[in-house]
């Protein structure tokens, strides 16, 4: 006896609720779908209604263009949409919703009742839930879309819903996101009738520290730049003010929130040397590209993207971003609470010294650890501890003023053999020396090195090893950008490649795995920061044997020379280890310490 049963179409309320498990999956989709909507028709003002959560009724009324009434029973059509009419108009997409079914998924799981007002009308037409015939009613121009009962026509759905509290906390994450991504439109959030937030239009910078708070204020660093057709600009935080978790990192592609990995593999690059452990930067980045260089037709929910030239959107990223850190030199600021907020008064330059080793073309560089000593070598001559007077008086002599442009200030003492005391115009900085020093050296060795071309030493015996037909394809793809790195591989056989030839610096590790992992990242991002990431960690294990140790004396020079080498080098304010290497009081902070004015 056969079991098969023939095909047939399935009902369209049934293709509607499977197609609404795609977008619609708590409140806050539905919340997001309707306020993009609002977004889209050119609303200025959006105010958003929730109950219990959302789970019972949602509301989102706009000023917006409105829908005409004999369009609004086709607005609740699936794939019926105003965004788009071709294929490309879809290839270049501007509006955040273009596939046409979010309004009629969210019919097909609630009780939807949709009312709109054109400019043209008298008055607003309504379409109330399970009718295809719109209705006059009272309205302003615009649109009001209202939702309750959410699941309640799908048990089985509704049942995964969460505390009403927790969908709310959902709500309010994705209304936060479009607030960030829209700051000229005003918006409006009740719970229960109750008013739990406003944000008024404003400039984008003023809508990240109004929505996310006093952490962007104190700790943000601006970034703006543009090359050809990308461009990014938003905030990110110093990495003193890196966090336990990864919850506060939003990224917008052309005002879409989106989880990207290309992107985030590059700012994760760009904070490699400058997090300590395992902390997480927090940022807010807005990334604008060509819109018919990236896809957004990727994901039903529209969270992902994809990139036509992934390579090129990564070392843009990146090399944003790394400016940004660099161009800084906040750190910790220590207050008379021991509360830490940010302190920006000193501004590095771009310039750092290279050391004459490096200098000479075609130099070697077999001689590292050498030329780590000798950069920056402070002189080996000690202080005494005699404590005569005329030892005191040679360590505390009188000293000038330090001057603006020395933003570390001017040494005063040595304390416990590791701390450098300065003293700045506005106040006290307390130096990690041997931090500063490691940090200084990191820094130059890098600049060194990127100065010349990258050493590259063949193998005496090539590496063969066996490869997937997609991992032999990339490495033919991508032959003169692994080439560039250091690398010569080629095919000897239909899934094996030889190894011929390593960038010299690395040619004591693991060579198949570091040949795997390039590979894996041209395949993942289109780029391989994996070399850069393995030469940093060896420089930065030679900068920290090279630098000055603990327990050395220094002469008050030697301190200040140090002191001034750090004004004029990137990253100053932390180690390689991620840790601060200088902290700072104001004057009034110290004044409060010994209750001076009280």
């Amino acid at each position: 006896m056969s079991n098969r049963r023939p095909i047939c179409a399935l009902p369209d309320l049934l293709v509607s609720q499977i197609a609404a498990g795609e977008v619609i999956e708590r409140p806050a989709s539905v919340l997001k779908e309707l306020v993009e909507n609002a977004v889209d028709a050119g609303a200025q003002s959006v105010e958003i209604r929730l109950e219990a959560g959302g789970i019972r009724r949602i509301a989102v009324i706009d000023d917006g263009s409105g829908i005409e009434k004999n369009e609004l029973a086709l607005a609740l059509t699936r794939h019926a949409t105003s965004k788009i009419s071709s294929l490309e108009e879809l290839e270049s997409v501007h509006s955040m919703g273009f596939r046409g079914e979010a309004l009629a998924s969210i019919a097909a799981v609630s009780q939807l009742t949709l009312i709109s007002r054109t400019k043209d009308a008298d008055h607003a037409w309504c379409l109330e839930p399970g009718t295809l015939e719109a209705s006059a009613a009272s309205g302003a121009l615009g649109t009001t879309v209202e939702v309750k009962y959410l699941f309640d026509r799908v048990p089985a759905r509704r049942k995964f819903l969460r505390a009403e509290a927790t969908e709310f906390g959902h709500c309010i994450d994705a209304i936060e996101r479009i607030a960030l991504a829209f700051p000229e439109v005003g918006f409006r959030v009740f719970h229960n009738d109750r008013a739990v937030r406003q944000w008024l239009p404003t400039s984008a910078l003023k809508r990240i520290s109004d929505v996310l708070g006093a952490e962007f204020n104190e700790h943000g660093i601006e970034v703006n730049a543009q090359g050809g057709l990308i461009a990014l600009m938003g905030v990110v935080t110093r990495p003193t003010a890196a966090r336990a978790r990864a919850d506060r990192q939003f990224l917008f592609v052309n005002g879409r929130h989106v989880r990207d990995r290309t992107v985030s593999h590059a700012i994760r690059s760009a904070y490699a040397d400058v997090l300590h452990g395992d902390r997480q930067p927090a940022f807010v980045l807005f990334l604008q590209v060509d819109p018919t260089a990236v896809d957004v037709n990727v994901h039903p929910a529209k969270h992902e993207v994809r990139f036509r030239d992934s390579g090129a959107v990564h070392r843009f990223v990146q090399q944003t971003v790394t400016q940004a850190l660099a161009g800084v030199a906040g750190t910790q600021h220590v207050s008379a609470t021991g509360a830490d907020t940010s302190y920006g008064a000193a501004q590095m330059t771009d310039s750092a010294f290279v050391p004459t080793a490096f200098a000479t073309s075609g130099s070697s560089s077999a001689p590292w650890q050498a030329t780590t000593q000798r950069a920056f070598q402070l002189r080996e001559t000690a202080q005494t501890n005699s404590t005569s007077p005329q030892a005191w008086q040679t360590l505390y002599q009188p000293l000038d003023e330090p001057t603006p442009a020395w933003p570390l200030g001017r040494a005063l003492a040595q304390v416990h053999g590791i701390y450098i005391l300065a003293q700045t115009n506005s106040g006290l900085a307390l130096i990690d020396m041997h931090a500063a020093h490691e940090r200084v050296v990191y820094e130059q060795l890098k600049k060194a090195l990127d100065a010349r071309t990258l050493p590259q030493q063949s193998l005496l015996v090539p590496i063969v090893f066996r490869v997937t037909e997609k991992e032999l394809a990339l490495a033919q793809e991508f032959q003169p950008h692994i080439e560039s790195l250091g690398f010569e591989m080629a095919a000897v056989g239909p899934q094996a490649l030889a190894l011929r030839a390593v960038p010299a610096m690395l040619a004591r590790g693991d060579l198949e795995a570091l040949a795997r992992g390039v590979l894996r990242d041209l395949e993942q991002i289109g780029a391989s920061q994996l070399l850069t990431e393995q030469r940093n960690t060896l420089l930065a294990t030679m900068a920290c044997h090279g630098a000055v140790r603990a327990n050395r004396q220094l002469t008050l020079e030697e301190m200040n020379a140090l002191l001034r080498q750090m004004e004029q080098t990137e990253r100053a304010d932390q180690c390689n280890h991620g840790r601060p290497t200088w902290i700072h009081w104001n004057i009034s902070d110290l004044d409060k310490l010994f209750l001076r004015g009280q």
